[in-house]
C-alpha cells in the first residue's frame, strides 16, 4: 500500500501482524514534509503469497527484489517494526548510500528469543471500562503495558486483524529459520552513518531495549529512546512521544542530506 508524494519511505511490520500495525504513523509523515508512504505486506501476511519463502534470509531476498522493482536507484527511508526492525537493519546495509536514514521501532537486534535480555513483563495501568470480544483482549493483555479504552481500540484496529489474516503455517515455517546468516552490523565495512532512530519500549518484555543498546556504537547518527510505560507496542501506547521523535528523525535527514523534501 502507498500514500502521499515525495521521498519515499519503506515500512516493514512486525512477525505475525501486517501493514496496519504502522498505519498510526502515517500522520507523521503526512503533515511533516512530503513522503511517499511504501507500506509492505511480508509473505505470509495480508494475503500475500509465501511462494518459497521459508526464512529469514529470503523473507530479506524477496524484499530486497521488491524495492529494487519499485524504487530502482532513487533514494528512500527505512522504518521497520519488530522483525521488521531486523529486517530494515539488513536492507540499510544492503541498499547501502541509497537509504537516507533508519527508524527501528521497538526492533529485533537478537534473533533467538532465550538470547535476548528482556525485563520480566509488567502492567503499569489497567483503566476500568476494557470491553472487547474474549479473544481481542486476550491477544491485547499479552502485550499491553498500559491497559486503557483507548489503547485497546488502536490494538483492536491496527494489530488484531493482521494477526487473525496472517498465514499462521507459513510464518510457522519462516520461524524455524528466523535468524539471519549474520547480523549486518557484524558483516558492513563499517559503521551506518545516516541519520537513525531506535526507539524502545522500557517495559517491552519481547525484545526489550538492552540488546538496542549494545549496538548503539554502529550507529553513530543515531537517537537512542527508552519510552517509560512502554512495551511492544511502544507507538500505541505513547503516541506523542513516538511523534515527537520520528519528526525529529525526518528533519535530520532533511538536514543531513541538504534537502528539503517539501
Amino acid at each position: 500500500m502507498q500514500r502521499g508524494t515525495g521521498t519515499p519511505i519503506v515500512l516493514i511490520h512486525g512477525f505475525g501482524v501486517d501493514h496496519r500495525v504502522l498505519l498510526p504513523l502515517d500522520p507523521v509523515f503526512d503533515n511533516h514534509g512530503d513522503w511517499r508512504r511504501l507500506y509492505v505486506d511480508l509473505p505470509g501476511t495480508a494475503g500475500t503469497p509465501i511462494g518459497a519463502v521459508s526464512s529469514s534470509e529470503e523473507m530479506a531476498e524477496h524484499a530486497r527484489k521488491r524495492l529494487r522493482a519499485e524504487l530502482g536507484d532513487e533514494p528512500f527511508a527505512l522504518v521497520g517494526n519488530s522483525y521488521g526492525g531486523m529486517m530494515a537493519r539488513r536492507l540499510a546495509h544492503d541498499f547501502g548510500d541509497q537509504v537516507l536514514g533508519l527508524a527501528v521501532l521497538v526492533g529485533v537486534f537478537v534473533a533467538e528469543h532465550d538470547n535476548r535480555t528482556v525485563p520480566e513483563p509488567t502492567v503499569l495501568r489497567v483503566d476500568p471500562g476494557l470491553e472487547a470480544d474474549a479473544s481481542v483482549l486476550d491477544d491485547y493483555r499479552q502485550e499491553a503495558v498500559v491497559q486503557s479504552p483507548t489503547n485497546l481500540e488502536a490494538f483492536r484496529r491496527h494489530l488484531k486483524p493482521g494477526i487473525d489474516a496472517v498465514d499462521e503455517a507459513a510464518l510457522e515455517r519462516v520461524s524455524q529459520a528466523y535468524a539471519l546468516d549474520a547480523d549486518p552490523e557484524d558483516t558492513a565495512s563499517g559503521p551506518f552513518d545516516r541519520p537513525t532512530l531506535i526507539l524502545c519500549g522500557r517495559q517491552d518484555h519481547v525484545v526489550g531495549y538492552v540488546d538496542a543498546w549494545r549496538r548503539l556504537e554502529h550507529y553513530p547518527r543515531a537517537t537512542f529512546a527508552v519510552v517509560d510505560a512502554a512495551g511492544h507496542m511502544a507507538h500505541l501506547e505513547q503516541p506523542s512521544v513516538t511523534a515527537t521523535l520520528f519528526t525529529d528523525w525526518l528533519d535530520r535527514m532533511v538536514q543531513h542530506h541538504g534537502r528539503s523534501t517539501r
